[in-house]
């Protein structure tokens, strides 16, 4: 695979000029330690590892010491989750020197659940998430359908060569850069499940003082089986026989590995939106698809009616997920169920309120029944409906009324 350039690089060099500590944050082998590499090539500085034992032993041994190693200038320090002392160490310097970019820091975990961190680093870091690659960036093209989206430009009458076969394979491929940069079947599984031991037996004990990570890999694989579903702990407990309380706090761990995405339920009651279930999905869908071992075949809606429909819907939250990072306009990630049987698969919420609605389906048309959803939110949120989508497998743009259009899905990342 040539080398991909990464759309939140910009941003990141961005920050680094206004803001004393930069972190970039994602799971294991999403591209992090390149994309500080490349960083240092515009910007100069020193770069260490805290992987590197030697290296992580000296930043136990005198946190302090270790983060004025390059006073003068920029120090990047990748995998600091390895050592929490350094996060102090960190918040003293900037403190006591506050020039802006005076530190590039990466973590494989979700820096601000850690504890302690998340006061260290308060109003003095920029956190930008990197995740696998997006559809765009494997064709090297930026995709801005969010910012389109919301600035109502939109490409309404998009056509596409993808069917359905294509979706599931580019879903099932994953963002991981060495997986995908495999041959599909046993190579590529190989590498997901020599990521998914290492993770498990490594990583997560290192942040965690959980016992129970041997079970993280059952939460998983029941997670993936129901990828994009509603977040049901009890009955995820009942099925799995770890106690709500453990089960609480491994997805919780997952979360903080980048593993998995809650996605909140919308509501215009905002006490309804906390009570109402999230869904939760596995941020890499090639994942998903390994650990329920399927094939694109065996993913068919011919073969499972709704196996295909969950794997496509968490691909398309990723790619949303991936786009956040990048986008312009800022929006909050959601699914929307009402009482009387509404829902809508995903819901984009802009701060100001504006809402854009998202169905996935993974057959190739679309009837009036799929947009039901769509035009409950439209009737009930008037102006503030941007636009709904019914993304689906099929190569022509339709419209179906008022702000409502089915489109082919790759309109994600062709717009």
């Amino acid at each position: 695979m040539t080398h991909l350039q990464r759309h939140v690089k910009a941003r990141a060099l961005e920050a680094l000029h206004d803001t004393r500590i930069v972190v970039i944050q994602g799971a294991r082998q999403v591209g992090k330690t390149t994309l500080v590499q490349e960083i240092l090539t515009h910007v100069g500085g020193q770069y260490v590892t805290l992987d590197d034992p030697s290296i992580r032993a000296a930043a136990q041994l005198d946190p302090v010491g270790f983060v004025m190693q390059n006073r003068t200038g920029l120090l990047a320090i990748d995998e600091v989750q390895r050592v929490p002392e350094l996060m102090l160490a960190l918040k003293l310097e900037v403190d006591r020197d506050p020039r802006p970019g005076r530190f590039l820091i990466t973590g494989s975990a979700d820096l601000l659940r850690l504890p302690t961190v998340e006061d260290s680093l308060a109003g003095r870091a920029e956190s930008i998430e990197l995740h696998g690659f997006s559809q765009g960036e494997l064709n090297q093209h930026l995709e801005q359908f969010i910012d389109h989206t919301f600035a109502n430009n939109i490409v309404t009458h998009h056509t596409s060569q993808l069917g359905r076969t294509d979706y599931l394979e580019r879903a099932m491929a994953g963002s991981f850069p060495e997986a995908i940069n495999r041959s599909p079947g046993r190579r590529r599984q190989d590498w997901l499940d020599n990521y998914l031991t290492r993770i498990t037996e490594r990583d997560a004990p290192d942040i965690s003082s959980l016992r129970s990570i041997p079970e993280l890999s059952l939460v998983l694989r029941l997670i993936a089986a129901q990828n994009s579903g509603e977040l049901n702990t009890a009955k995820l407990s009942q099925r799995s026989g770890i106690p709500t309380t453990s089960l609480t706090r491994l997805l919780a761990l997952l979360e903080t590995l980048y593993l998995v995405q809650r996605i909140p339920a919308w509501s215009t009651n905002l006490t309804k939106r906390v009570v109402a279930r999230p869904k939760v999905a596995l941020l890499d869908t090639g994942m998903a698809a390994r650990l329920q071992n399927v094939s694109p075949a065996s993913a068919s809606p011919d073969v499972s009616p709704t196996l295909a429909g969950h794997l496509l819907e968490g691909f398309v939250a990723g790619e949303l997920r991936r786009q956040q990072a990048w986008a312009e306009e800022v929006v909050q990630l959601c699914h929307f169920r009402d009482r009387s049987a509404g829902e809508v698969d995903l819901v984009l919420e802009s701060i100001d309120g504006r809402v854009v609605g998202i169905e996935v389906k993974a057959a190739a048309t679309v009837g009036a029944k799929d947009v039901r959803g769509l035009g409950l939110l439209r009737d009930r949120l008037g102006a503030r409906f941007i636009r709904g989508y019914v993304l689906y497998t099929g190569a022509e743009s339709v419209p179906f009324g008022d702000r409502i259009t089915a489109a082919p899905l790759d309109l994600l990342w062709s717009s």
